[in-house]
C-alpha cells in the first residue's frame, strides 16, 4: 500500500510538471520562418548571382574555350587518326593531355574560387536574413523563431517568411 501511495504522488507530481511546462509554452509567442525561400526570393540572390557570373566570365570563357579545343583535337584523332604516323598520333595525345591537365587544374582553380567568392557574398546576404528575421521578432514580440526546416508543421499564420522577404528587399 505504502508504494502504491508513493507512486500515485510521483506520477501526480510527474503530470502536474508536464502540465505546467504546456502552460508556459502556451504564454509563448512562437514563429517560423523558410530560410530557403527567403534566399530564393529576395533581390540580393539574383543580383549575386549575376555579379559572380560577371566576375568570373574571362575565366569561363577560358575554359569553355579549352573544352572546345579537346573535343576538336579528340574528333580529329578519332576522324583522322587512322591516316597519321605514329609520331603523329603520339604529338597529339601529348597536346590532348596537356590541354586535359590544364583544363583539369584551370577548372578546380575556378571552382574553388568561385565557391569561397560565393560562400564569402552569401554570408553578407545571411546576416541581412538574419538582421530582419531579429527586427521582425522584436516589433512582433516573438518568443521563438524556427526555421521552417526544423519543424514538422506550423499552421500557415505563424510564417513570418514574407514579412522577412519584404524587409530584406527593402536593404541594400
Amino acid at each position: 500500500m505504502k508504494q502504491f501511495i508513493k507512486s500515485m504522488v510521483m506520477t501526480t507530481a510527474a503530470s502536474g510538471m508536464l502540465l505546467a511546462s504546456s502552460v508556459m509554452a502556451a504564454d509563448q509567442s512562437i514563429a517560423v520562418v523558410n530560410f530557403q525561400e527567403v534566399m530564393g526570393k529576395i533581390p540580393q540572390t539574383a543580383a549575386l548571382m549575376q555579379a559572380l557570373e560577371a566576375e568570373f566570365k574571362d575565366e569561363k570563357a577560358v575554359i569553355t574555350q579549352l573544352e572546345k579545343d579537346i573535343k576538336y583535337y579528340q574528333e580529329k584523332k578519332k576522324r583522322d587518326g587512322a591516316l597519321m604516323s605514329a609520331k603523329e598520333k603520339e604529338e597529339l595525345d601529348k597536346k590532348l593531355a596537356t590541354l586535359f591537365q590544364d583544363y583539369q587544374v584551370k577548372g578546380k582553380a575556378l571552382q574553388e574560387k568561385a565557391g569561397q567568392r560565393q560562400n564569402e557574398e552569401t554570408n553578407k546576404i545571411v546576416a541581412l536574413v538574419r538582421q530582419a528575421v531579429d527586427n521582425i521578432a522584436a516589433k512582433n514580440k516573438y518568443d521563438v523563431v524556427l526555421s521552417q526546416q526544423a519543424v514538422v508543421f506550423s499552421k500557415p499564420d505563424l510564417s513570418i517568411t514574407d514579412k522577412v522577404v519584404e524587409q530584406v528587399s527593402k536593404l541594400k
